[in-house]
């Protein structure tokens, strides 16, 4: 019997897409055909492959009025919002803009005796699994660098977001992208690790859970496949004495509340020197007050369902055990609250990292506050955690920031500033976030090899 991948709509429960998977016979079939079209992609001039691309991610765009409430019934995100067109057309643009330095050789010599440099060669057929939190965005992270580095393209999304992938694909094959070149496909958590143990690409980039990542290295263990993972989060923020209470306090809960907290370097944990923690708290707690729960396709919510019940009820899980611990929450319950997947944005204070809210990833809207006397505190808090993606340092002083960045243990520190990827700069983590980064013109050298040549000319 054919499995069946289903998206079960946070709205109402109800199915609001399914696709057949494919069989491990048709899916090795899809990769081979991946891997023939790619040297005849790869040869293609770096201009062409980057026109392409960059009409695909247009034509995405151009579908911008079905995918946002598509969205919304698949992940729960407001349509308020707009969709992700704008991150995911900068990080695309961006990424083509440096493409050519990128990709560039590294000239060594070109003298009367020798010429060596260094080129930059494509790892073939890229595999990317992408999650559902950000659908769009963190596919083209990938999707964009790859095929422009002249890489064929599999993509697999998750079955939250079924639909996305298809979209993609489709917008790409559109505008001229050759089918073999991006493929979108539905594929099961067997046949995918039996792809990989069989060493059918180049390269593979996962974002999602620390266990979908220790599943991914498994199975390309003894294959010498390079892997990317990009996996859990608790991001902290530090509110330092001299800080703006008012900005840091907007940025840090929105940071922590948008997308109902399904973000991958959305704040999950803030500490704040004793003399704003009042303030602070005062002005987190209004802004959470006004937010709207409710149906994500009516104009009028600002935060819609949790993507699953069983994302909400971890969060629910996490929160009661830390009141039950001696937490403080800050919010009554919401009307919209229906005990599933639409569940109350929380702040809780009277934390501490005994608690799994403050220790275990919860990607959801909830955040635990916590006053610190100083840096030396704060660090040792902020790196008490088997996760390093981001952190957000809020003070006047940047040479302050820079110092305590370089003993914060995350991938990227912030100032005055959150939950934002800078496609110019590194997409990393250290510690269980995982390992690799996307983006910038590291990225290019994640999704190729070096290739040395060292030509020595003949002379007479």
């Amino acid at each position: 019997m054919t499995q069946v991948l289903k998206c079960i709509s946070p709205i109402d429960g109800s199915v609001f897409a399914e696709r057949p998977v494919l069989s491990a016979e048709a899916a090795a079939d899809a990769v081979a055909r991946a891997t023939k079209a790619q040297k005849a992609w790869a040869a293609r001039p770096l201009g062409e492959r980057i026109e392409l691309v960059m009409k695909g991610v247009a034509r995405v765009g151009e579908m911008n009025d079905e995918v946002v409430p598509e969205l919304a019934r698949m992940m729960g995100r407001p349509v308020r919002y707009g969709g992700e067109f704008r991150g995911f057309n900068e990080r695309a643009s961006y990424m083509a803009e440096i493409a050519a330095q990128g990709l560039a050789p590294i000239e060594i010599e070109d003298s009367a005796t020798f010429r060596r440099l260094i080129k930059r060669e494509p790892h073939g057929v890229v595999l990317i699994i992408a999650p559902w939190n950000y659908p769009y965005m963190t596919a083209i992270n990938g999707v964009a660098p790859a095929l422009i580095a002249g890489n064929t393209v599999v993509l697999k999304h998750a079955t939250q977001t079924l639909l996305v992938g298809e979209r993609m694909a489709r917008a790409f094959h559109e505008v001229g992208v050759p089918e073999d070149v991006f493929q979108n496909l539905f594929l099961d958590h067997d046949t995918t690790a039996k792809l990989i143990a069989a060493k059918s690409f180049g390269f593979v980039n996962f974002t999602g859970s620390v266990s979908g990542g220790q599943t991914i290295e498994r199975a390309a263990a003894g294959t010498f496949t390079g892997v990317g993972l990009e996996l859990g989060g608790k991001d902290p923020g530090y509110v330092m004495e001299d800080a703006d209470v008012a900005a840091a306090a907007d940025t840090l809960i929105d940071g922590a509340m948008f997308n109902s907290g399904q973000c991958c370097c959305g704040i999950e944990r803030i500490y704040v020197h004793e003399s704003l923690f009042d303030d602070f708290l005062a002005k987190a707690v209004e802004i959470v007050k006004g937010y709207r729960l409710g149906n994500p396709l009516e104009q009028e919510t600002s935060i819609g369902p949790m993507a699953n019940v069983r994302f909400a009820e971890l969060v629910r899980a996490q929160t009661a055990e830390a009141i039950a611990a001696g937490a403080t929450p800050h919010i009554d319950t919401f009307a919209g609250d229906d005990g599933g997947a639409y569940l109350t944005p929380q702040i809780l204070t009277n934390v501490d990292h005994s608690m799994r809210v403050m220790r275990e990833e919860s990607f959801g809207p909830v955040v635990g506050i916590m006053p610190v006397k100083s840096d030396e505190e704060a660090l040792a808090l902020m790196n008490d955690s088997d996760f390093g993606l981001t952190a957000s340092l809020w003070t006047q002083d940047v040479e302050r920031a820079e110092r305590l960045g370089g003993q914060i243990e995350t991938g990227t520190v912030f100032m005055n500033r959150a939950d934002y990827l800078d496609p110019a700069l590194c997409w990393t983590g250290c510690k269980q976030t995982g390992k690799g980064g996307s983006l910038s013109l590291i990225g290019y050298h994640n999704l190729t090899r070096p290739k040395s040549y060292h030509l020595k000319k003949v002379t007479k």
